[in-house]
């Protein structure tokens, strides 16, 4: 049946929207979620009357990955992102958005709690599990529990980003401008992150900000909202270069040693983003953030020194949040990079975030590193897997390649502890696989 969809950039995104659909098993991975949990919601999206929240599309990137592999995936990633964000900014200027956005807000931030909640009762209910049967079945919907409370997060964080950015729109529709020499008229808004102060007086002080020089366009990379908190303080910034009384640490490796660019880079970012926050400029900030995520692995924990000591310690945890999207190759050399700076915490934390997506991804990453020699990263990955997923999970996991796969997944399970080590090889009988 034809669609009838709007013009422009609502319509030009509906139009890739049914495309990338049409590429997908309908009934399976999150496509078939999606069509399951809400079909109006998705054939709205194909009708151009509402546009998916970014985090439908990451998901639906990731299905495409597992069917035609993740470089095929971050090329679509590469489409999709300014299609989708023209398609915001289009539908954001309908009459009465700003009231709509608001109200969705609060609807998000209630599913978040109750997300949250839901998550309390079943680890409570998990300790008291009278079976294992029973004690799967919790740990499914604490799994799902948790993906709830993502998504709601990460709907939240792109709902304030519009709100934001509609905001900032209306203020400058409010106040005159003054006059310059230049106006030229610099763009805004939470899509140039990395743009100067309007008159230009940031611009001369500190030069341009450096944009990473790598290619962005992982599957879900960080252009989704995932958990921008916004409490950061606007604490000193430390300028670029050594510090008084500042010691480098003998047992950790200097992320910088091959990029002397880094620590000013890292200097000027947190510059601009405790501006950004000074000036309640929430949306722009979190993009700034998203921009970082995608720089080379060695700069991220001089990054977080820098935020730390500027009182913003909230926008490294979301930058965390964000990394968690990363390729599963640069969400590994990201928590490298963090253990051998002295962050083995937050290198941890972000493999445990990042091995939530689809296990037949996270499986075809733990083959290709095993085919490249990569072996520490491979046990990287799968302590975390196993300690994060189900063994009902890892038993998915292990299936898309029985003979590759058993004995590294039960090496790391082993080394969580002897009784993870059974509720797996449990659950790889119970899928029929030899152990």
């Amino acid at each position: 049946m034809e669609r009838h969809q709007l013009p422009g950039a609502e319509g030009e995104f509906a139009g890739y929207f049914g495309d990338l659909l049409s590429r997908l098993d309908q009934r399976a991975g999150w496509c078939g979620v999606f069509w399951q949990r809400d079909p109006e919601g998705m054939t709205a999206c194909l009708d151009g009357q509402e546009v998916p929240p970014w985090d439908v599309v990451q998901a639906l990137l990731h299905d495409l990955a597992a069917d035609r592999g993740t470089p095929a995936a971050e090329r679509e990633a590469d489409l999709a992102r300014p299609l989708h964000r023209a398609a915001l900014a289009a539908h954001d200027t309908r009459p009465g958005s700003r009231r709509l956005l608001a109200e969705r807000l609060d609807l998000m931030l209630g599913e978040e709690r109750y997300a949250i909640d839901r998550q309390d009762r079943l680890t409570a209910q998990l300790s008291e599990a009278p079976t294992p049967h029973e004690a799967d079945r919790i740990q499914l919907d604490l799994a799902w529990a948790r993906d709830d409370e993502e998504r709601a997060r990460a709907r939240s964080e792109e709902l304030r980003a519009r709100i934001a950015e509609l905001d900032e729109a209306a203020e400058q529709d409010r106040v005159p401008q003054p006059r310059t020499a230049d106006r030229k008229k610099r763009p805004r808004g939470a899509r140039y992150g990395w743009v100067e102060a309007d008159d230009g007086s940031a611009a001369d002080e500190a030069g341009p900000l450096p944009v990473p020089d790598v290619t962005p366009g992982a599957v879900g990379a960080p252009e989704g909202p995932r958990g921008a908190r916004f409490a950061g303080g606007a604490g000193p910034v430390r300028e670029a270069g050594p510090q008084p009384g500042r010691e480098p640490d003998p047992a950790a490796e200097d992320p910088a040693t091959e990029d002397p660019a880094a620590e000013d880079a890292a200097a000027r970012a947190v510059r601009e983003l405790v501006r950004l926050r000074a000036e309640g400029r929430a949306g722009e900030a979190y993009a700034l953030l998203c921009e970082a995520v995608l720089w080379p692995a060695p700069r991220l924990p001089l990054l977080a020194e820098e935020l730390e000591y500027a009182g913003l310690g909230a926008d490294w945890v979301t930058l965390l949040w964000e990394g968690a999207s990363l390729s599963v190759e640069r969400l590994v050399a990201a928590a490298d990079a963090l253990a051998a700076a002295g962050r083995a915490d937050d290198g941890a934390q972000l493999l445990r975030q990042g091995v939530a997506r689809p296990a037949p991804e996270i499986a075809d990453a733990v083959l290709a590193l095993r085919g490249a020699g990569r072996e520490r990263e491979v046990v990287a990955l799968l302590d975390a897997y196993v300690r994060v997923r189900s063994p009902q999970e890892a038993a998915r996991f292990v299936l898309r390649d029985p003979a590759r796969l058993t004995t590294p997944v039960l090496d790391a399970a082993r080394a969580v502890s002897p009784e993870r080590e059974w509720d797996v090889v449990h659950a790889l009988r119970v899928a029929g696989i030899a152990v």
